[in-house]
């Protein structure tokens, strides 16, 4: 390993010289602070990391707390956190809640025990009104952005998340001029707000259009292709007389389509399907899903410009992404009615 008297060595200077020049400090000619650099660089010095932190008690180190890098929206969204946030010389830890409220609260102690200067949540929502790890994380001043909705237990925090109703609205909206009239939502998780507000929006359209939504078109699913698949074998079943899903996320819409197939129904021709988030397998599934495209490479862009500005001690308002409706070959005008 290079060590600084090795640089010091090579470039004829004290030991204190290099120190100084690698941290920018102004007491060293320029001229000889780039021969350090340079020399450093060529001679593969790579700074000890913890030894910064002791001194400056900052170690550059972001926590980040998804649900799981599998899923397809954080996929993107922690892509665009890992590459701005090493621009501004921080790398991430990362771990993953599998959406279970033990494995969040294990989460977020290690990384404050690892001390990182500020943490990124993706909450695990729950019915709860408070949560013990989000009131402790107040009481740690560790600056936090939330990836998702502020629910009432962590609402302490800024956040920054997609503009969930109008852009569900707006996927509603579209199915509603296509001709459909009896449109099944699939619903997601209870708890979560972001589910909440899709859902609204869907009821927001229909009010819109003079409708009334029949609470016998909607199933209360997920968010996994399973959770879509157990849905639409209950829509089958029960006959309900759909022309169109539309369904509380991507994988929920994949999993209802891909059930549908199976039960001998042909997407649009028999069923229009549409879905929100466009993930990667949105656009490559086997029928193309209409969508709404979240913002989110642009999520994780604002969410580490919100920490540095907290870590600069500047106030920060929570931000609302816009989405933007994606149509492709899912949906279609229904089927002319049986003679």
């Amino acid at each position: 390993m290079v060590r600084l008297v090795d640089i010091a060595a090579r470039v004829g200077v004290s030991v204190m010289t290099v120190s100084k020049a690698l941290r920018d400090q102004p007491d060293v000619a320029v001229k000889t602070r780039q021969l350090i650099k340079a020399t450093a660089q060529a001679m593969g010095y790579v700074p000890d990391s913890s030894a910064q932190s002791l001194r400056t008690r900052a170690t550059k180190l972001f926590g980040v707390v998804i649900p799981s890098s599998t899923n397809p929206v954080f996929f993107r969204l922690i892509y665009a956190l890992e590459e701005r946030a090493r621009e501004s010389g921080y790398d991430i830890l990362l771990c993953h809640t599998h959406d279970k409220t033990a494995r969040e609260e294990l989460c977020i102690r290690r990384l404050l025990a690892r001390r990182v200067d500020g943490l990124f949540v993706a909450p695990v929502y729950r019915m709860e009104s408070t949560g013990k790890i989000y009131e402790e994380l107040s009481a740690s001043k560790t600056p936090t952005i939330l990836l998702g909705s502020p629910a009432a237990f962590c609402q302490q925090f800024p956040c920054v998340q997609t503009d969930e109703l109008p852009a569900s609205q707006a996927v509603t909206r579209h199915l509603l001029e296509l001709g459909h009239r009896r449109i099944a939502y699939f619903t997601g998780p209870l708890p979560a707000l972001w589910a909440q507000e899709r859902y609204e929006g869907f009821r927001r359209a229909h009010r819109e259009a003079g409708l009334v939504v029949d609470d016998a078109l909607i199933f209360h699913a997920g968010s996994t292709i399973e959770d879509g698949a157990k849905a639409a074998l209950q829509l089958a079943n029960e006959q309900c007389q759909a022309t169109a899903i539309q369904a509380a996320n991507d994988l929920v819409a994949i999993g209802c389509i891909e059930t549908l197939q199976q039960q001998g129904l042909r997407v649009p021709q028999d069923l229009s399907v549409a879905g929100f988030g466009n993930g990667l397998l949105a656009k490559h599934f086997c029928v193309p899903l209409t969508t709404a495209r979240q913002p989110k490479y642009r999520m994780g862009i604002v969410a580490v410009e919100m920490m540095l500005q907290l870590l600069q001690g500047k106030p920060v308002s929570n931000r609302r992404l816009p989405a933007e409706l994606v149509l492709r070959a899912s949906t279609a005008a229904p089927p002319p009615p049986a003679k």
